[in-house]
């Protein structure tokens, strides 16, 4: 099982992402002077399944709107001995908590996964399977469906001058570029990650292919995924560079995630600005929970940076 607790350790990387979940939720940059009354916790859902990985699931709940978002307020929030099940339509499994270190002081996240110790409860993600999500707290119960989608990869990828830089662009910085044929089934969703030598993956973008179903695109720029916690220039960590290792992992998503994904993206990029459309993120979870259940069909692909 040392696959799986090599795993479960990639899932703090997940924690940034909460993070952002919740700030997009509760966060506030102006102190205001108006009684908006006070409404119950929410429960926030992250979880996913994917090819030949068993799944996880983070739950938090929602803070008050002029909290302070930070590690220690994010490991308050986290919701213990929930009872969270995972079925594929034949065979259910129960999933435990687990406590994972953070590497900042005092601080962990909590997450429920398959139990290492019961070789009776060990599920894999399957391609074309649907899954389903229960999770019982504190007297209620919420639910959510995916499907893990058959994965179509990239056709070819390489390495190539930005296709825009400015003067914060390093010289030596190269962008990565694919390929790929979409399947002529209109539908198809895809959230790609990117991972640099030995880090993690990290999420990078997402599309779908209303306008180009079925067609053959060429030339797709991507960039890097990277930790966004990072004070590193940021426009440095969009590129990659000559003697990097980089995997692409490409995971085909259904409908509903991608609706998710993209209200949150979207929702991240208009934070603070007053002139924005308003948005709701798209939960795929029942019962007035927020968040995600996630099936992700993954294919990866490896390739040294050079010219």
């Amino acid at each position: 099982m040392h696959q799986l607790h090599q795993y479960l350790k990639t899932i703090i990387v997940y924690c940034s992402v909460l993070i952002g979940l919740v700030s997009l939720l509760s966060s506030c940059e102006k102190e205001v002077h108006i009684d908006l009354g006070t409404s119950p916790p929410a429960l926030v859902v992250q979880g996913a399944i994917e090819t030949n990985t068993p799944p996880y699931v983070l739950l938090t709940t929602t803070i008050s709107f002029f909290s302070t978002v930070d590690l220690a307020t994010l490991e308050n929030s986290f919701v213990h001995n929930a009872i969270v099940t995972v079925s594929d339509g034949s065979k259910t499994i129960t999933l435990k908590e687990y406590s994972l270190d953070t590497g900042a002081k005092n601080n962990k996240i909590y997450i429920y996964s398959i139990d290492t110790n019961n070789i009776s409860n060990i599920m894999l993600g399957e391609v074309g399977k649907y899954y389903t999500l229960t999770i019982t707290t504190n007297g209620k119960t919420y639910t959510s469906v995916t499907k893990i989608p058959n994965p179509k990869g990239v056709d070819t990828m390489w390495f190539d001058k930005p296709l825009f830089s400015n003067a914060q662009t390093p010289d030596s910085a190269l962008q990565l570029f694919v390929n790929y044929t979409d399947p002529d089934t209109i539908g198809n969703c895809v959230r790609y990650f990117t991972k640099r030598n030995n880090e993690q993956f990290y999420p990078s973008g997402i599309f779908k292919d209303e306008a180009v179903n079925g067609l053959r695109i060429p030339n797709i720029g991507l960039e890097a995924g990277y930790d966004d916690s990072s004070k590193v220039n940021a426009d440095s960590l969009r590129y990659f560079y000559p003697g990097d290792t980089v995997t692409l992992k490409w995971c085909e998503i259904d409908k509903k995630v991608y609706d998710f994904w993209a209200s949150y993206i979207y929702g991240g990029t208009v934070i603070g600005d007053p002139f924005a459309t308003p948005i709701n993120l798209k939960s795929n979870i029942s019962n007035g929970a927020l968040g995600v259940w996630s099936g992700y069909g993954s294919v990866f692909k490896t390739m040294a940076v050079h010219r």
